[in-house]
């Protein structure tokens, strides 16, 4: 039962390894919670206890690039990450089911049919007459819509000429609907066929003129739809947490509250938010509809390139796609004002170390550049992990493995972790600062560019891997609705 097999030696070590004050309470609240659920474990009806006697975590998720979707063939997503952490914390197997609209998903819930909803539900009022919230792990807003080129609506009382779709039995509809009291004439339709990605491409295909997303969507989703605009907040900041059947048992609850607190507490949940959403920056509308043209214009003479490159060194290809197209925009004559030149920008030198005749010859600059960021990445410490490792690998291709040492002891001497990107992000400016780089090794560096470098390519690989979705989901036949899915691959 993982953790909650031990629950008796933890409580000990609770009250026998107390520090200051503040975390003594801390311990003590979580002992309280421990005792709730040791005690709830004692009855043969809770709903924990079925849990860790089946040996399995029933889930309902939804796809999205914010909860649950394939990644090469592997499962991937924030809530799915966070289910799978609490189904290892639980000791038991973690099932998907995606069911086929939000009405189902919360009917599923209410009906004992899955335990958990991680689909980022919102917390509303009447979700809280259905349903039991966990924690809060995140905020978000509601945002209208509308597609570049059409005039932006003010406020929600200009959308009345045009037509507004939005997703069926949503929070999106309760907020419409209290904004109707204020507004009459406030009309929309509830769409119970497609998600929010699907209503994303109606707009941005002219198939309909409105519709609302929650903002964590619309940022994760700008680069894919990049003629679409947020006109307005439709609602202040909502929090979101997962769903569970509102009872009197509360075992299950108390344990998703011990769990939350713990990856809080360990940092993983930072982590987490970090991987998925640390590199949405600014919305750069002229880049992003470059690379969709060049998606289809370059990258097929080059795509089985990367694919041999990726297979000999241990990547994704689209990972390797989207260096080289920050790198040159997959242009094989590119050259810079330093020198550097080719697919994958290599200087002389390491064109010399790694044995390439002609920079400009695509098949030697993709590989060499595979290669040499291999050799980064054995260069850094074993003890970090991924994707921590690709990022500051990158970072290093870019910078300098030395620079970015340096910015590694900076990180330290500030009081976060040189092993997490997250951190070293936040000091690799500090180089271009003499305050800062005087106390280097390797002296003054651009620190800035390798985090817009490393921030770009994890922006263009979220598009190619939407593209590959897309492409696959065309030629494939459509999946079953409420189809459940592996745990993992």
């Amino acid at each position: 039962m993982g953790k909650l097999r031990c629950a008796n030696q933890y409580l000990c070590s609770i009250i026998l390894c107390p520090t200051d004050s503040s975390d003594v309470l801390k311990k003590l609240f979580f002992l309280i919670l421990m005792l709730c659920i040791l005690n709830a474990c004692s009855t043969s009806s809770n709903q924990l206890e079925q849990i860790l006697e089946r040996g399995e975590l029933r889930v309902v998720s939804r796809y999205g690039l914010t909860s649950y979707y394939t990644n090469s063939g592997q499962l991937a997503g924030f809530e799915f990450d966070l289910a799978q952490a609490f189904a290892d914390y639980l000791g038991v197997e973690l099932k998907v089911t995606v069911p086929n609209t939000l009405s189902k998903t919360l009917d599923m819930i209410e009906n004992g049919q899955a335990d958990i909803a991680a689909a980022g539900l919102t917390i509303t009022r009447a979700r809280q007459n259905r349903l039991r919230f966990g924690p809060i792990y995140h905020e978000v807003t509601q945002q209208l819509i509308y597609r570049h080129g059409s005039p932006k609506p003010r406020d929600i009382t200009e959308i009345s000429s045009g037509q507004l779709e939005i997703l069926a039995n949503s929070s999106h509809a309760e907020q419409l609907a209290l904004l109707q009291q204020e507004i009459p004439l406030l009309s929309w339709t509830e769409n119970q066929s497609i998600d929010s990605s699907g209503l994303l491409q109606l707009v941005q295909l002219e198939l309909i003129d409105y519709t609302i997303v929650d903002s964590n969507e619309m940022s994760a989703s700008h680069g894919l739809y990049p003629e679409l605009r947020v006109a307005f907040d439709v609602s202040d900041p909502q929090p979101l947490a997962w769903g569970m059947r509102r009872s009197e048992d509360m075992s299950l609850q108390l344990a998703v509250t011990a769990f939350f607190e713990e990856i809080e507490n360990t940092g993983y949940l930072d982590q987490l938010i970090e991987t998925y959403f640390g590199h949405i920056r600014r919305f750069d509308y002229v880049d992003s509809r470059a690379i969709h043209r060049r998606i289809q214009t370059h990258l097929p003479q080059y795509e089985s390139m990367f694919k041999a490159a990726a297979l000999a060194y241990g990547y994704d290809w689209r990972l390797l796609a989207a260096m080289a197209y920050q790198e040159s925009h997959w242009n094989p004559e590119a050259v810079s004002s330093t020198g550097v030149r080719g697919l994958m920008m290599l200087t002389q030198a390491t064109a010399n170390e790694m044995g390439v005749t002609d920079r400009e010859d695509p098949e030697q600059s993709i590989f060499a550049g595979t290669a040499y960021l291999t050799i980064i990445k054995n260069r850094l410490p074993e003890r970090i992990a991924e994707p921590d490792r690709t990022w500051l690998a990158l970072a290093a291709y870019n910078i300098g493995l030395g620079h970015l040492e340096d910015a590694r002891i900076l990180t330290e001497k500030n009081g976060g972790n040189p092993d997490r990107w997250a951190d070293v992000r936040e000091n690799l400016p500090l180089l271009a600062k003499q305050q800062w780089f005087s106390q280097t090794r390797y002296g003054y560096a651009r620190g800035g560019e390798p985090v817009r470098f490393v921030g770009n390519i994890r922006r263009y690989y979220d598009i190619m891997l939407h593209h590959d979705e897309v492409n696959r989901n065309s030629t494939t036949p459509p999946a079953e609705p409420n189809q459940t899915l592996p745990a993992a691959l």
